[in-house]
């Protein structure tokens, strides 16, 4: 069975873009992987990267909650959340809670591009690595 990462989008209303400019660029590595998000940029990735999301509410109205669930069950195994840290949000006991949810299950968890750049290097990596192991080759450099 092909290894298929599991990774939650969430981005703030101020940086819906530069995800989806995100997910634009790194397509290959989404393409193979399952996606969730909250509602509002799940529906943004479906419309203009044609990729199939799993959408939860918005965040302000529970999304964030319902990933954080998710997180909880061992259903997502990556976050990319990439948050707007000027401006307040009304939900933010909700983006703390999915943060802290994050931290207690040991999930890798990206805030801003840098991190987000990071983690789906990582992702491809791990990819790599089964798709190599599931064909038979050798690794550690063994003969």
């Amino acid at each position: 069975m092909m290894y298929k990462p599991k990774i939650a989008l969430i981005a703030h209303d101020k940086k819906k873009i530069d995800l989806i400019m995100f997910v634009k660029e790194y397509v290959n590595i989404f393409k193979q992987s399952e996606l969730y998000a909250t509602g509002n940029t799940g529906l943004l990735i479906e419309e203009k990267v044609k990729l199939k999301v799993n959408k939860v509410r918005s965040g302000p109205h529970g999304g964030d909650l319902q990933i954080g669930g998710l997180l909880a069950s061992e259903k997502i195994d990556f976050v990319i959340f990439l948050r707007d840290p000027l401006t307040a949000q009304p939900h933010e006991p909700d983006v703390s809670a999915l943060l802290r949810v994050c931290d207690v299950h040991n999930i890798p968890l990206a805030t801003n591009l840098a991190s987000a750049e990071a983690l789906v290097i990582e992702i491809e990596k791990q990819l790599n690595d089964r798709s190599n192991a599931g064909n038979g080759e050798n690794r550690g450099g063994e003969e």
